[in-house]
């Protein structure tokens, strides 16, 4: 019985090869979309699951509300972690780690400087958190002694050749230090937060012992024994707080913790859980760009959406075509047929139709697999998709998709009375189909939603791009690899100032891109009395910051290297002013804390400008004169760049003791696109998806337009002979459907507003979702559905009525 079932299902796709073509195309470009969207998402949920008690482990985060002023960041002072596992039996182990995401190392090989990311300090008890497999050394010794280090396979076979040789050698680190490598790990997985290619021993870094309890530096992960939950974290993290840093602030900021409180403010310590990092992270200066949930839901939604578009569509045609199957039906049960043997036998051709898509939507996801790692930034192998769990999931997949897409048709086809069906009396056609036109009307509806959402990221991207920052990123250089000029810092600036085309220059520890920022204990009295004292970011800047920059003066004056006494002054901005409550500058000082008191005095106020993500508000920044070599920004106009930027090589090169070092620029217009890339790639995938869920609701359309056609043949002939034009005939046939996006359009745009207003909330500085939107989706909508039933409506109307009549 059931080949019977698989050969009549063959013989009646083979029959209706076109409505079988566009069934099968259409899930299948479904199904691969979906195949995709599911190798992405579980992709960005499986970050750091690689380590064995990922459960277990959780990063401490600072979250301070003092006077006013918020900060939240990702760093603990040095012995918190040491602190927590001495007073709560709780705490199985704790690492820390110091410098990675903030800098990398330069490494010497041979003649040549080579300058490597993932590089940084971690405790000794590293691999008893994080499950870090070593090939070479042994984990409980290899970070325990200073100066040693721990490499990667990767970084093993870059400098030694292989594992085995790099065990007992040394490498020379960033012109000073001679660390020798103890221990060699297999590469960190692609999914994870954090990569680690060179592991120096925390032994080695002096401030580790720091015992200060208000100095920030480190990133400390907790590992929680079995049974211990964040609610108890959180509770134990308060105790120490209190037990340990309550004298500390109070000395600091004149307030207690309990102080602190009581006038709406508070300091205290979070926890995120390690697996949670990549996607739930509120910091914008994570080690590396991380995801973000919404993202993972919104295309959860949208692969959805898009595989319901294509079972709404094989639903359509189906019942669409019930007139053609109604004659089959009607003969079948005259003769006997059950009407469960008919259910079975329209559901056979539904699961076949759904088997044959699957395995051109694997051959399509295969081919697309390189286009989603490149645009998504992913590494997602092809073999991905032939592991169990996703071979089990498609057939899964194909069965409740046959289902879905055939149960409607099969149950409404076998319902037909044999004796009406023979009679001739079954009602035909596209009109009164009111469940198909809802189904219409649910596959546009979905489509105007993409378009909307399409429309306000990019309408958002573009708003970033052009947005009046504060200060003029383009046709700024960037020098990265600046800090090895120490003392000829200021000489190499000098020289290259004297190059044709080059306008301005400036050195700094911090530019308006950077994510990593100092933040300083400033008061405003000299005794530091309750409520006068604050945490703002501290930016150590030359002279010639603003001007290299184009930032613009609210009030006061400018740093001025005529004036030797300026390095006891400072500048902040606007924010910072708001926050201070100076709306003039008669002698207004800050006291630096971290030089015991020390009175600055206030010179100028600088216009706001938007420092990091346009995600976060403008943040209180001070600007404190000082020759920081940390890096270098100089302010080009020259119509041969690779020629300016060859100079400055050759002059960087001509320092003493720079020779073979690394020479390494970017442009600051180009790291401020990268503080959005992730938004970028989003923009660029949801679009791609868009244009695949159109494609599904067309494929549809043109389906059912031709089937429409058909049915009104013998009409449209009679409508011709008595004189009607084609293009009557096309808008005969078109009013119908346009209606039905027309509804769409007014049902999907509302929720669109709300979805990506909802959005939109993420960014501090945003763009309002206008009516031009909802208008350009309203437009597209229709003109892609006239494009697509045009081609079928004028094919129709140009045919000879002769051959119809007759």
């Amino acid at each position: 019985m059931i080949r019977n079932y698989f050969k009549i299902a063959v013989r009646n796709l083979a029959r209706s090869k076109g409505y079988a073509a566009i069934n099968i195309f259409g899930l299948a470009v479904a199904l691969a979309t979906c195949l995709l969207i599911t190798l992405f998402v579980i992709d960005e949920l499986s970050y750091d699951r690689y380590n064995q008690k990922a459960d277990r482990i959780y990063r401490v985060n600072a979250d301070f509300l003092v006077n006013g002023n918020a900060f939240r960041e990702r760093y603990t002072p040095a012995q918190l972690g040491a602190t927590m596992r001495k007073d709560f039996p709780g705490i199985e182990n704790y690492v820390r780690f110091r410098g990675f995401g903030d800098r990398s190392v330069l490494i010497k090989k041979g003649n040549e400087t080579l300058m490597e990311h993932n590089a940084g300090f971690a405790d000794s008890t590293l691999f008893d958190v994080f499950t870090l497999p070593m090939l070479a050394g042994d984990p409980k010794t290899a970070l325990t002694k200073p100066y040693t280090m721990v490499i990667s396979e990767k970084m093993a076979g870059k400098y030694f050749g292989s594992t085995a040789a790099a065990v007992g050698k040394t490498l020379h680190i960033n012109n000073t230090d001679d660390y020798m490598v103890t221990g060699v790990i297999k590469d960190v997985p692609a999914a994870s937060h954090m990569h680690f290619d060179i592991i120096k021993s925390m032994a080695s870094l002096e401030d580790s012992r720091n015992t200060a309890w208000m100095a920030d530096n480190y990133d400390t992960y907790l590992l929680v024994r079995p049974g211990i939950n964040e609610a108890t974290l959180l509770s134990q993290l308060k105790t120490l707080t209190k037990t340990y840093m309550d004298g500390p602030l109070k000395a600091m900021i004149g307030s207690s913790i309990e102080e602190l409180e009581r006038s709406n403010g508070h300091f205290r310590y979070d926890v995120l859980p390690l697996t949670k990092i990549h996607l739930y992270s509120p910091f914008t200066n994570e080690v590396e760009p991380g995801g973000n949930i919404q993202y993972v839901y919104i295309f959860t939604i949208v692969a959805v959406f898009i595989l319901l578009i294509a079972c709404v569509n094989f639903m359509n045609l189906s019942t669409a075509r019930s007139a053609g199957r109604s004659r089959e039906v009607g003969v079948r049960k005259a003769l006997g047929s059950q009407r469960s043997n008919l259910i079975t036998q329209f559901l056979t051709e539904s699961m076949l139709t759904t088997t044959i898509a699957a395995l051109i939507a694997v051959a399509v996801a295969l081919l697309l697999l390189p286009y989603l790692n490149q645009v998504a930034g992913k590494a997602i192998t092809p073999d991905v998709l032939l592991s169990k769990w996703l071979l089990l999931g498609m057939l899964t997949t194909i069965f409740v998709v046959g289902l879905l897409a055939g149960s409607y048709p099969a149950f409404f086809l076998s319902s037909f009375e044999p004796v009406q069906v023979l009679k001739g009396k079954l009602a035909t056609g596209f009109r009164g189909g009111w469940l198909r036109n809802s189904l219409v009307v649910f596959q546009f509806s979905t489509a105007v939603i993409l378009i909307v959402g399409t429309l306000v990221i990019y309408s958002q991207l573009n708003y970033i791009r052009n947005k009046k920052l504060g200060y003029s990123r383009e046709q700024v250089v960037v020098l990265k690899n600046t800090q090895s000029l120490w003392a000829h810092a200021e000489a190499f600036k000098e020289e290259v100032l004297k190059l044709p085309g080059v306008q301005a220059g400036t050195m700094a520890d911090a530019l308006p891109v950077s994510t990593i920022m100092n933040t300083s204990i400033f008061a405003k009295d000299a005794a530091a009395s309750a409520g006068q004292v604050m945490g703002l970011f501290e930016w150590r800047v030359d002279a010639d910051y603003l001007h290299t920059l184009g930032m613009q003066m609210a009030a006061g004056r400018n740093f001025s290297p005529a004036m030797p006494s300026d390095s006891n002054t400072l500048l902040i901005n606007e924010t910072a002013a708001k926050l201070l409550g100076y709306s003039d500058l008669n002698d207004r000082f800050l006291y630096s804390n971290a030089e015991g008191n020390r009175p600055l005095r206030i010179i100028g106020i600088v216009k706001d400008f938007n420092s990091g993500s346009l995600r976060t508000k403008i943040p209180p920044i001070v600007l404190h004169l000082a020759k920081r070599p940390d890096m270098m920004a100089f302010r080009i106009r020259t119509g041969d760049i690779p020629a300016l930027l060859s100079k400055i090589e050759d002059k960087y090169h001509s320092v003493a003791g720079m020779e073979g070092q690394p020479f390494l620029y970017t442009f600051l217009d180009d790291d401020f696109s990268r503080l959005y890339a992730a938004d970028q790639r989003t923009g660029k995938i949801f679009v791609s998806f868009t244009c695949f869920a159109i494609l599904i609701s067309c494929l549809g359309l043109f389906g059912l337009v031709t089937y429409a056609a058909e049915q009104r043949t013998k009409e449209i002939s009679i409508r011709k002979v008595m004189g009607a034009s084609v293009t009557s005939i096309v808008t005969l046939l078109s009013r119908d459907f346009l209606k039905l996006v027309a509804v769409a359009i007014v049902v999907a745009s509302p929720l669109a507003w709300w979805i990506m207003d909802r959005w939109l909330q993420d960014f501090a500085y945003r763009i309002s979702i206008g009516w031009w939107v909802f208008a350009a989706t309203a437009l597209l909508a229709v003109l892609i559905t006239l494009v697509t039933i045009c081609l079928q409506a004028i094919k129709a109307a140009r045919a000879n009525p002769v051959v119809a009549l007759r």
